[in-house]
């Protein structure tokens, strides 16, 4: 069993999150399901990156021009883009 600290947030058990293939930073979307809530991994590494660069300019809106990941040329965010890919293909190998 699990409990729900003050801030509505769980810790999924290790046998779930290896069973999925969950690791720090994996995006799951949280929804209702017939009175449950239903956590799902996100499968589509285009739509987490899609998500990740419109999170970039609306937070970086004030800050000027902004680069695309696409034209990025920081390592950590190639680094970072390369691993939502790899993550992503390991889990639709399932």
């Amino acid at each position: 069993m699990v409990t729900v600290d003050s801030k509505g947030r769980v810790v999924l058990p290790q046998e779930v999150r290896e069973r999925l293939g969950i690791t720090p930073g994996t995006e799951v979307e949280i929804h209702e399901e017939d009175g449950k809530a239903v956590v799902e991994l996100e499968d589509s590494p285009e739509r987490i990156i899609e998500r990740m660069n419109q999170l970039v300019a609306e937070t970086a809106s004030d800050r000027g021009e902004t680069v695309p990941i696409d034209g990025a040329s920081d390592p950590v965010a190639r680094k970072h883009r390369a691993a939502v890919r790899n993550g992503a293909a390991n889990h639709s190998d399932e």
